[in-house]
């Protein structure tokens, strides 16, 4: 039976708290699947653990339904992103050309 399930833990932080489950899972289960099963939801219901990105070990899933687990696999949950980063990179660099071109003009 032991060789039949694996650990691994299920992550999730916002800015203020984090939540860190270890999970007993069967063995041949999925990202996505562990997400849902480990009772992350009861502790943040606001999160859609069917449809929010995951990663595992700091690097996102571009499929989690499709990647098997292996014991010891720490499955992160991420937030959305607020904004889009290539238009945060955008409005910084325009920013700093303003400033330079003003520092030129003085």
């Amino acid at each position: 039976m032991a060789e039949d399930v694996i650990q691994v833990e299920v992550v999730y932080a916002l800015a203020n708290c984090q939540k860190v489950l270890r999970v007993v899972v069967r063995k041949g289960i999925n990202a996505r699947e562990a997400a849902l099963c480990s009772g992350m939801g009861a502790h943040f219901p606001e999160l859609d653990l069917a449809t929010c990105p995951l990663g595992i070990f700091g690097r996102a899933l571009p499929r989690p339904e499709e990647r098997l687990l292996e014991e010891g696999d720490r499955v992160e949950i991420y937030r959305p992103l607020i904004a889009d980063p290539k238009e945060v990179r955008k409005q910084r660099a325009a920013k700093a050309a303003q400033a330079r071109g003003g520092e030129r003009d003085a």
